[in-house]
């Protein structure tokens, strides 16, 4: 992504004082047990801005489906099949910062009617298990229609994992077609339309994965997962990248493993997938100070 719209970062959070506090930050880690993700490969979190309506991925490949769930009183209802996901494979909602509409991956293909979307990435094939990004209206008395994005953003079946600007600029990855590797790519939103995608300078190399990015709505920070160096064996870990008036800053590794990140409604709270699959929480305020003098 590029610096659109984006604010500069002190030369602090680049210092190692903010690098030693993020690293014991990282070590809270938990799991976020009071929410009603209640089952294993449950993913995705999409919160509303009030923090009280929550979609998110359940099942496992091509069953996997979205689910939403409120919370009133301060205890979650169990979560409910979404209205307009019911028959193909639906995962990783996002939802706009005003909490207007939701973005999803869904194997659906664009008609809304045939088979389901052929995936491809890394040399190999998927039937069936391919991608497109579906945007939905959220109404006064539930939710709309899913309307496929256009070619600037669907260039092809091996797109997922939106994220989404306060601007109404799309974030996702999609399958190099040359290395199979994923890449990160921001669409802006001009006048109601989704331009062509550019390719987010994170300073990977032709071999290195980045995927599942969670951006601010300010579009001041970006968390993703990534395979680049120091290889762990406890899985891909998260980095974290900042706007600067020459790019993103160089990623840092946030200390853990996950994958499919989002931001809670403070948009400082991230929750990801964990390796045991569950959906675990964590702080970013270590991350961030000073971002509110700015």
């Amino acid at each position: 992504m590029r610096c659109h719209h984006l604010l500069p970062i002190l030369a602090l959070i680049l210092g190692s004082t903010v690098a030693a506090s993020a690293r014991a930050a990282a070590t809270v880690a938990s799991p976020a047990a009071a929410g009603p993700w209640t089952m294993a490969h449950d993913a995705s979190p999409a919160f509303a801005p009030d923090g009280d309506t929550v979609v998110f991925a359940r099942g496992l490949g091509s069953t996997r489906r979205l689910v939403v769930a409120h919370r009133r009183n301060g205890t979650w209802s169990a979560a409910q099949p979404a209205p307009f996901s019911n028959r193909w494979m639906d995962l990783e909602p996002a939802m706009a910062p005003d909490g207007s509409w939701l973005v999803f991956v869904s194997n659906r293909p664009a008609s809304g009617a045939g088979q389901p979307l052929d995936g491809r990435w890394g040399g190999q094939a998927y039937p069936g298990r391919g991608g497109n990004l579906w945007r939905v209206e959220r109404t006064g008395t539930g939710w709309g229609t899913p309307v496929h994005l256009p070619d600037t953003v669907n260039a092809s079946t091996s797109t997922f994992s939106p994220a989404l600007a306060g601007d109404g600029s799309i974030y996702f990855m999609r399958a190099d077609p040359a290395s199979g590797a994923f890449r990160l790519w921001r669409s802006p939103r001009v006048h109601g339309r989704y331009q062509v995608a550019q390719a987010v300078a994170l300073g990977s190399s032709d071999t290195v994965s980045d995927y599942d990015p969670a951006v601010a709505p300010d579009q001041s920070f970006i968390v993703f997962s990534s395979d680049r160096a120091p290889a762990s064996p406890d899985g891909d870990h998260l980095y974290i990248a900042f706007a600067t008036p020459r790019g993103w800053s160089t990623p840092r590794d946030l200390g853990v493993a996950g994958n499919e990140a989002r931001l809670g409604a403070d948009h400082r709270t991230l929750y990801f997938d964990a390796p045991d699959r569950r959906i675990h929480r964590l702080s970013l305020a270590a991350w961030l100070p000073g971002r509110a003098a700015h």
